[in-house]
């Protein structure tokens, strides 16, 4: 009996071994062994043309769609690879060991992915793709495909950065989070955006849409979210939405609430994920049915605003209604005021006319501005020399010099990159004016 057991058990063996479980074809890992492979010769030579050919012919040429896909939307050339190869050998020596463990997660990824179609029945599938980029995402999507940044998202807390420049620093605070813990949380909420609709390129609703992925891919998991920027927020969550109430629609503040290192009185990045995570916890919870709550935020349309604004309403989140916070911006922003040298929409402004200044409600920040065409193009727009544009001592006016024709109308847009130094956007304003004849 117990020899027929032990013949038993070695057939079970010998079957397993011959019929291991199947890859899932979901999760794509070939990147990172090819980076590798790049990445030893490369570092083998000092030969920059070299080294080119070898990422070239052993990564580039051989990459998956998915490495194309990181390429194209992190904008990442030949250069970007080549400089973070030879500038960072031993972070790169780091985290070979933890890239290369990418395949042995695919089942985990594969039960989260479950769990993510268990609350969205309508789930819609999709690919993830291992890749190495060059430090500027760990993970972003196009279309149905997940594209994980596996030199920022594999990861731990023993990753070396101490050959890190400045422009990389936030990242160490990042790896010390352990982000190759998490990489079900990361997978799963880069691929709810697979699901959602294309964003529209405003603060709230790029806030919005990251808030989705990242509420939703708790909700799935049942578990917290592992970034910082959600138990940040909720120990300082009034002063956050006091903030964010003032700044939402300051166009140049992007940065300072989503992927970007702009400095703001809080000392952490990426608020808006928490803010965004916050009127999606909001709206959650006031919803008696929660499977269309989830169905809801993921099929939000963000080219439709009383969508949107019906979503934020619900959500209850800010102190005032949006149109009344828009109204409170409107008010505080800057205004050009007059042309000093005609009245604005004049029919017979002199064509001998060298510059133009345009005057303003407030002082600026005496170094951005923005000019673009009117709604007659670049015909109409005036000639002129950029090294004579300047601004006054008190950055009040702007001038900038022309040169104009008889009997032709002209058009400058004087755009909202103009602003104060705490970043309130001029209100644009287009300059539309006649010469004479002579």
């Amino acid at each position: 009996m117990k020899n027929c057991l032990i013949a038993l058990l070695f057939v079970l063996a010998f079957t397993s071994c011959k019929n291991p479980m199947p890859p899932n074809k979901n999760v794509i890992t070939s990147d990172i062994t090819n980076f590798w492979v790049a990445y030893d010769k490369i570092t083998s030579t000092q030969d920059s043309a070299l080294q080119y050919q070898y990422l070239d012919s052993l990564y580039f040429k051989k990459g998956t769609i998915g490495l194309e896909g990181i390429r194209q939307a992190r904008n990442y050339t030949p250069q970007d690879y080549i400089n973070a190869i030879n500038n960072y050998p031993r972070f790169w020596e780091s985290i070979r060991e933890n890239t290369l463990q990418a395949s042995d997660i695919s089942a985990e990824l594969q039960g989260g992915i479950e769990k993510f179609k268990q609350i969205y029945p309508d789930l819609k599938p999709a690919k993830i793709y291992f890749t190495i980029g060059a430090f500027r995402t760990g993970g972003t999507t196009i279309d149905s495909l997940v594209l994980i940044g596996s030199e920022i998202s594999m990861t731990d807390s023993s990753t070396i950065t101490s050959e890190f420049p400045e422009n990389l620093s936030h990242l160490q605070s990042h790896f010390a989070t352990n982000p190759n813990k998490h990489l079900v949380f990361l997978n799963v909420h880069e691929y709810v955006h697979t699901q959602q609709n294309p964003r529209v390129f405003n603060i709230l609703s790029l806030t919005l849409y990251e808030g989705v992925a990242e509420f939703v891919a708790s909700k799935a998991l049942g578990v917290s979210s592992p970034n910082p920027q959600i138990a940040f927020g909720k120990k300082h969550a009034e002063r956050i939405r006091e903030v964010y109430e003032t700044e939402m629609f300051y166009n140049n503040n992007l940065y300072k609430w989503l992927d970007g290192n702009a400095p703001n009185e809080f000392g952490m990045r990426d608020l808006g994920y928490y803010v965004g995570y916050q009127i999606c916890e909001n709206y959650y919870q006031q919803a008696d049915d929660k499977g269309s709550a989830i169905k809801t935020m993921i099929e939000l349309d963000y080219t439709d605003e009383a969508a949107v604004e019906d979503f934020v309403a619900k959500s209850n989140y800010f102190s005032k209604p949006l149109d009344v916070l828009y109204q409170k911006f409107e008010e505080k922003r800057p205004t050009v005021i007059a042309i000093k040298q005609f009245e604005n929409n004049s029919k017979s402004v002199s064509p001998d006319t060298k510059e133009i200044t345009i005057e303003f409600s407030r002082a600026l920040t005496g170094h951005h501005t923005g000019v673009d065409f009117g709604d007659l193009g670049q015909d109409a727009f005036p000639k002129g020399t950029l090294e004579g544009r300047r601004w006054s001592d008190d950055n009040l006016s702007w001038t900038i010099p022309v040169a104009l024709e008889p009997n032709k109308q002209y058009q400058i847009l004087i755009s909202n990159n103009f602003r104060t130094e705490e970043n309130i956007p001029l209100k644009p304003y287009l300059i539309d004016f006649k010469t004479s004849k002579e």
